[in-house]
């Protein structure tokens, strides 16, 4: 019986010693990879999060906008001292009922404006849709009873609370406690860096 044939031992040494040293080099390879992978993700992350921020925050600032310019209106009755802004962030959830009396001191033209911009956020419609009559009392009868100018409060997405810094009118520009009574701005919480080296909360 012929025996198997067996390489020298000093050569299979040398094969095993190659096959060990190629394995730590793509161990190697694959940790500087994932070294370089994780802070791409993360920015990634950051830039995303960022961008729903922004979204979140145009949207908040919208809406105070259009209440305020719909109080400004008289179609709103406001507390006084508000200076027609809203008292707090979820009467812009659960809406407001549009005043009759207030709207029947201004003109039909007025309220053909007021009717010509949609309340972004909620889809509802405008506020007066006067059509071709152009009088007062066809625009009146369109008015809607009761408008919401934001679907829900938005979620933060750096602190991931419903949670938002406000500042009241009367408060000072980088006031980071409410004054209360109205709310003017809105600004996250959040006490991290941006990727522009701000604060979030000064955004």
């Amino acid at each position: 019986m012929p025996k198997p044939i067996s390489l020298p031992r000093a050569r299979w040494n040398k094969t095993a010693g190659l096959t060990l040293i190629e394995l730590i080099l793509t161990c190697g390879i694959l940790l500087i990879l994932s070294a370089a992978a994780i802070p791409m993700f993360r920015m990634t992350i950051q830039h995303r999060k960022e961008a729903e921020l922004r979204y979140d925050w145009r949207e908040m600032r919208n809406a105070i906008d259009r209440y305020k310019d719909d109080a400004d209106k008289n179609l709103i009755r406001t507390e006084v001292g508000s200076q027609n802004y809203p008292p707090d962030l979820q009467t812009l959830v659960d809406g407001v009922s549009i005043s009759a009396a207030g709207a029947g001191g201004i003109s039909a033209a007025a309220l053909a404006t007021a009717s010509s911009s949609p309340f972004g956020a909620t889809g509802a419609p405008g506020l007066g849709q006067s059509g071709a009559s152009g009088t007062a009392g066809g625009a009146l009868s369109d008015l809607p009873n009761k408008v919401r100018y934001l679907r829900k409060i938005p979620v933060d997405p750096l602190t991931g609370k419903t949670e938002w810094g406000m500042r009241a009118v009367q408060d000072d520009a980088d006031s980071t406690s409410w004054g209360g009574h109205n709310v003017f701005d809105v600004y996250s919480q959040s006490q991290a860096t941006a990727i522009d080296g701000t604060k979030y909360s000064d955004w």
